[in-house]
Order: C-alpha cells, then sequence, then structure tokens
C-alpha cells in the first residue's frame, strides 16, 4: 500500500475495556484533548569524559483524557471502577409548620438521619442564638418550647441524609483502589489528497492516577475533567501500539479498497467477505473534509455481504471514501469496535 504523507486535528474517541477480563467499561467520545506520551532514557559509559556505549532504561508512557462534557461513569476511574447506589450527604429544606410545635421532616427515596437535623427560621440557618432546640424521630421534629414553632411559619431545616433511589457514588478512600485498564484512542489522519485515515494507539496496561482537581465556576469557561494515566508494560511486555487502518479491516475483507466511477451512469459492487460475527455494518460516504456527502451512495446488500457504490449526475469530480463502521463480537463475547476505508475517485469520465 502506499505510503501517504498525513497530518492530524481531531480528538480520539476513547474505548477503554478492564485489563483482567478485557470487558468493555466506557466508551468515550467527548473529549476535548487526548494524548500520548513516550520516554525512554538512557545511561552511558564514558570515555575520556564522552559518552561512549548507551545502555537503554525501560521506556515510560502517560495517556490523559480531558473533557468538558462527561458520564459521571468516568469519575469512577479514579477509584476502583464502581458505582454505588447508596450516599449520605448535607442537605436542607424548607418547611411550613402545619402543627404548633412540630415540623414534618422527610426525604423521597431516602431518610434523614436522627441526631442531625438542626431547626432555624428562615434567613438565619446557622445561627446559634437562633437555632431552635428539639428532637427529631421518625419524620418529626419536635420543639422543646412548643410555641418556638408555629402554624404557618417557615422554617429552614438542616440534617445528614442517607439516599438509596435515584443516586449514584464514586467512593475514593484508601482501601478502594483503582483497577488497570486496556485502552485503545481512535482517531482519523488526512492524507495530502483529502483521505481520512483511522489511527489507532493501544495502551496493554493503563493505571488511573489517583490525582485531579474539580473546579467549578459561574464565570469563564465550563469545567474540565482531566484523567491521566500510567502506561505500564503487560504480562507479555507490551507497553504501548501506534496502528494506522490503510484501507482494510482486520475482521472482514473488501474486494477492493480503490474504486472509480463516471457520475451518473455506472456503479461499483464490492464483495465483503468475513462477516461472520458482525452485529452491525454501516456505510458513510466522507468527502475530502471528512464531512457526510450526499450525491455518492453507499448502499449495503441485505446480509451486508456486497457494497454498490454510485454517483448522482450532478456529484461534484473529486476523492472521496466509503466510511463501513462495524461492531464485532467474538467468541468470548467481548465487542471490538472499527472502521474500514475504501478510497473512491469520481470524474466525468474514467481516464
Amino acid at each position: 500500500m502506499a505510503d501517504y504523507n498525513k497530518a492530524n486535528r481531531q480528538v480520539c474517541d476513547v474505548d477503554i475495556r478492564v485489563l483482567s477480563t478485557k470487558k468493555p467499561f466506557l466508551k468515550f467520545k467527548t473529549a476535548n484533548t487526548t494524548t500520548a506520551g513516550i520516554s525512554g532514557d538512557s545511561v552511558y559509559a564514558r570515555a575520556k569524559g564522552s559518552r561512549r556505549i548507551p545502555f537503554a532504561n525501560p521506556i515510560e508512557g502517560t495517556m490523559s483524557i480531558e473533557a468538558q462534557v462527561y458520564p459521571f461513569k468516568l469519575f469512577s476511574l479514579f477509584s476502583d471502577g464502581t458505582i454505588k447506589h447508596e450516599a449520605v450527604y448535607a442537605d436542607t429544606q424548607i418547611v411550613t409548620a402545619t402543627a404548633a410545635g412540630s415540623l414534618a421532616v422527610s426525604v423521597v427515596g431516602g431518610y434523614v438521619q436522627a441526631g442531625t437535623v438542626f431547626v432555624y427560621p428562615v434567613g438565619e440557618f446557622g445561627n446559634e442564638e437562633q437555632m431552635i432546640a428539639g428532637t427529631y424521630s421518625n419524620g418529626t421534629f419536635t420543639a422543646s418550647v412548643a410555641a418556638t414553632i408555629t402554624v404557618g411559619a417557615k422554617y429552614e431545616v438542616g440534617y445528614i441524609v442517607k439516599q438509596s433511589a435515584g443516586v449514584k457514588k464514586v467512593t475514593l478512600n484508601n482501601s478502594q483502589l483503582q483497577q488497570d485498564y486496556y485502552i485503545t484512542m481512535r482517531t482519523a489522519d488526512k492524507d495530502e489528497n483529502g483521505i481520512w485515515t483511522p489511527f489507532l494507539m493501544t495502551a496493554y496496561k493503563a493505571s488511573p492516577k489517583r490525582s485531579f482537581d474539580l473546579s467549578f465556576s459561574s464565570e469563564g469557561d465550563p469545567a474540565t475533567v482531566k484523567l491521566d494515566f500510567d502506561l505500564m508494560e503487560d504480562a507479555d511486555g507490551n507497553v504501548f501500539d501506534m496502528v494506522e487502518l490503510e484501507e482494510v479491516s482486520t475482521i472482514f475483507s473488501v474486494s477492493t479498497t480503490s474504486v472509480a466511477l463516471v457520475k451518473g451512469t455506472t456503479s461499483q459492487s464490492i464483495a465483503i467477505t468475513g462477516t461472520e460475527g458482525l452485529t452491525s455494518l454501516t456505510a458513510t460516504v466522507k468527502d475530502s473534509s471528512n464531512e457526510t456527502y450526499s450525491k455518492i451512495h453507499a448502499i449495503l446488500s441485505a446480509n451486508k455481504d456486497t457494497l454498490i457504490i454510485s454517483a448522482d449526475s450532478d456529484a461534484a469530480n473529486g476523492n472521496y471514501t466509503v466510511q463501513l463502521d462495524y461492531e464485532y463480537t467474538s467468541t468470548d463475547n467481548a465487542s471490538e469496535f472499527g472502521i474500514a476505508i475504501i478510497r473512491v475517485s469520481i470524474s466525468d469520465y474514467i481516464i
């Protein structure tokens, strides 16, 4: 295959798998910045002070994901990868008294912990001098002095609630340690002819760092979350791969990867083989700006063993790609996602 010069300005989609099982953990497509870096220093034997013989140290690597739009599950990577559905937190509510000397205090989907309920007139929350003394039991706060709570008045009630419905929680502590992951980052390079080529980076053993900052502000840019990984060597000695998927998928194959069309008059049929295990296969035509182009048609047969490509009479001359997106399920029920590329050139006649 030809070796084209290429460039890149497209953030990666990230596929994160649990290392021990290769089970999909998170398919992440909304990052703003994705990075990967490898370093490997050497030490030298010197002769008369000059470096003469090098000895390579083991390589070290890092990977990062930075996003402003993200699922809550992303935070679980800072912990052991689990999301719990019970949480304890502080909350307040405004309650209107319906009976003298008492307030009904309840939480939907949870319960208020006894001994944590504190009541104040509205606007005086936290003011020790205005706190209304009393006790809480079974959803009712009873004032020590009945006259301090009057019917129809509003009071601000603070408490600790234990929520067990409609809640997700990620816990960070020293006993729930992060797991290791197998990560594939997928982007696309553009060559000097305007054709896009999938480019992948695979980290065989990525360990999330537990240090991060959360900053929330009502001014400036939206909040950003950055997740960093250290790249390790796996049991087989693998650390990091870079892969270019030039035209042919590793899961299935096509009878040709380059097609020339006369617009409005001809079509090309491309045979597809090795589709066993494919759970989905879609074809999309892209122009040189990686935008979907509607005047070239790529139609898959019902059993997905043939791709028929044609062009409208008013299609623009130029180079295009048919992008075949697939999902494959292997015999061990692991899912694999990928792209195959077919190059298409269009003119008024074939040269």
